[in-house]
């Protein structure tokens, strides 16, 4: 999708703060931060949300899990850190581009 922010940064024609990328994900720094350390995690293929995922996709949602662990590791979040993902306009989602948060850092509130 040419229009799509996230998109756009994992095919590197938008800046953004990459920590972590592969052939399937981009990792990067939040430009408006709701903890100390927050990231998002995007497949490089454009889906819109976890309720469009196709059973094709089953092995890149597996990856993306898999790899959640580590890029917080990579960002120092050895003592935990929390994953969320909005999904449509009731779960608040901004950007239709499937994206995870990873957050952490600080005293996060509980849920």
């Amino acid at each position: 999708m040419t229009g799509c922010i996230f998109c756009r940064i994992a095919r590197h024609e938008a800046r953004a703060s990459i920590l972590y990328e592969d052939e399937l994900i981009v990792a990067f720094r939040d430009r408006a931060p709701k903890a100390p350390v927050h990231l998002l995690v995007v497949p490089r293929k454009h889906i819109c949300n976890l309720g469009d995922l196709q059973p094709q996709d089953q092995g890149l949602i597996a990856h993306i899990m898999m790899k959640l662990p580590q890029i917080a590791r990579l960002s120092g979040l050895e003592n935990g850190f929390r994953t969320v993902t909005n999904t449509g306009p009731g779960g608040r989602q901004e950007v239709y581009h499937l994206h995870f948060h990873i957050l952490g850092g600080g005293t996060l509130p509980a849920i």
